[in-house]
């Protein structure tokens, strides 16, 4: 294997990977994909094809991971669920990867904004809504981010499509 399919061929496993990391918060995510962009642009022989992907991908990676941030933020400020209440899901959704496989990660994350969330309302019913608007806003910022990663992802396949046919 030639060095242009080596890069190619971790490029697009790091892409798979920064593509599912915008989902699965274990995985690494849109920061994976502008690396796996800039090694394919550094090592991947395209010349000026692999910039322009690069520079295409940061931008389109960037954008999900700006967009994502600030509507998810908005959201929260809105339903007025502080920052706490997301880190004791976070640690929760922690505890709940080792305690339930797979699952635990979303079921740790759930229960612990719930319990937060709880503790601070001091009300079940008010701490169940602002923690349902919690999850459409993290679950939202997660697809918009997905759809924009995907799009870059899609990207360098074209560019790659076009490095290998034209060598």
């Amino acid at each position: 294997m030639d060095g242009p399919a080596l890069a190619a061929l971790i490029t697009g496993l790091a892409l798979a990977i920064a593509v599912a990391g915008t989902i699965v918060p274990v995985l690494p995510g849109s920061v994976l994909g502008i690396l796996a962009l800039l090694e394919w642009a550094l090592f991947g022989g395209s010349g000026a094809n692999g910039w322009t992907v690069f520079a295409i991908g940061t931008v389109l990676f960037a954008a999900g991971m700006g967009s994502s941030y600030v509507l998810t933020g908005r959201r929260l400020a809105a339903r007025n669920v502080p920052n706490s209440s997301i880190v004791v899901g976070a640690i929760a959704a922690i505890v709940g990867l080792f305690v339930i496989p797979v699952a635990g990660l979303f079921v740790g994350f759930a229960l612990g904004l719930l319990g937060s969330e709880w503790v601070r309302t001091r009300d079940l019913g008010v701490a169940a809504s602002s923690s349902v608007e919690a999850l459409k806003a993290l679950g939202l910022g997660m697809l918009i981010e997905f759809g924009f990663a995907a799009t870059a992802a899609t990207v360098w396949v074209i560019g790659a499509w076009i490095y290998f046919a034209n060598r």
